[in-house]
């Protein structure tokens, strides 16, 4: 960014969390004016659009042959370029622009994209609306969202648990000094519920059920008290539809795999910590970030496992965009934390 005047960023430049499961846009001076499914809905004959977000979060499961319910992103990255395209210009039509000037934006980022991924990222910007993308990484926009002092030399690692990736970071000093990735996140948990569901009571579940499990006895570590929750999905040896009760300790059974595999991951990056700033570390600790942290118990089955203190972010399924938008409401006082591609 150029120094002193700053990136000239206007009242209506836009920062976009474009995430595998939620999109989420800040506009500057207004805060957060969109947080919507990364969903949209599709005619397969012509590939038109016919609705995104909450619109086709309804019609999920439900559209005739002719229509599709897909995901534009998977694992944090964009997989159809002319869907995501086509989704973003719909969520950044809603917030209002002007007519006349096209707005800049500030898009997030997982830590472990190649370079292939983040230029499809910052062409569906463009082709989206955008006269210029600047770019942050998701963990350095969660740790500005989370209020860690990101300028300091004093160590803070975030873990930003989202819906296709897990990003692990220490940060110091305004930059990532070592930082791991792992595309499992939220969907993945998702997804051995359903499985577990299937192969344990041979019903076969929806995916917004799974999800409604996972948030509502959900559980990474044991709790003091198992919760219960009737489900009800389609008996895979009848077809009929059939309830069953699931209890906490056996979805916790079930999602193991996946706890461990981001526990090993924030263990990896605590291996290659430099010596000073892992005691920084043990001091302040970890903060979680992103949706995923909303899991019963992952703070208390990481503090067990690692042997580091782990506190939740505020509103932690926020804390990124909240970050990113601090870099649009800002931008000389946070310009050195962005990257623009040379265009």
């Amino acid at each position: 960014m150029r120094k002193g005047r700053g990136p000239g960023l206007l009242g209506r430049d836009l920062a976009v969390d474009l995430g595998t499961a939620t999109t989420l846009i800040h506009q500057r001076g207004r805060g957060v004016v969109l947080d919507e499914p990364s969903l949209v809905a599709v005619d397969s004959g012509t590939g038109r659009l016919v609705s995104a977000g909450s619109a086709a979060l309804e019609m999920h499961g439900r559209t005739p042959a002719n229509v599709l319910t897909l995901r534009p992103l998977a694992d944090g990255v964009v997989t159809d370029a002319e869907v995501a395209e086509q989704m973003l210009r719909h969520f950044i039509a809603r917030t209002s622009p002007s007519r006349l000037l096209r707005p800049r934006m500030v898009v997030c980022v997982p830590s472990g994209v190649t370079a292939v991924e983040r230029r499809a990222l910052e062409d569906a910007a463009l082709q989206a609306g955008a006269r210029q993308v600047y770019v942050i990484e998701e963990v350095m926009a969660a740790a500005i969202g989370a209020g860690l002092p990101v300028h300091d030399a004093t160590a803070s690692l975030v873990v930003d648990v989202g819906g296709g990736t897990t990003d692990a970071a220490v940060i110091s000093l305004g930059g990532v000094v070592n930082a791991r990735s792992l595309r499992v996140g939220g969907h993945e948990i998702d997804e051995a519920i359903t499985a577990g569901v299937r192969a344990e009571h041979g019903l076969l579940l929806g995916e917004r059920t799974a999800e409604h499990i996972k948030l509502t006895v959900g559980a990474a570590y044991p709790l003091a008290e198992e919760l219960t929750m009737r489900v009800r999905g389609r008996d895979l040896a009848t077809g009929l539809p059939r309830t069953v009760t699931l209890t906490s300790t056996e979805v916790r059974r079930m999602i193991e795999d996946v706890v461990l595999q981001i526990s090993d991951l924030v263990r990896s990056v605590l291996d290659v910590c430099p010596p000073e700033l892992a005691g920084d570390v043990l001091d302040n600790g970890v903060v979680l970030t992103g949706g995923g942290a909303r899991l019963r118990g992952l703070g208390e089955r990481l503090r067990s496992e690692l042997g580091v203190p782990v506190r939740v972010s505020d509103d932690p399924r926020r804390a990124v965009i909240r970050g990113a938008g601090a870099c649009v409401d800002d931008p000389v006082a946070l310009g050195l934390l962005l990257s623009a591609p040379p265009r």
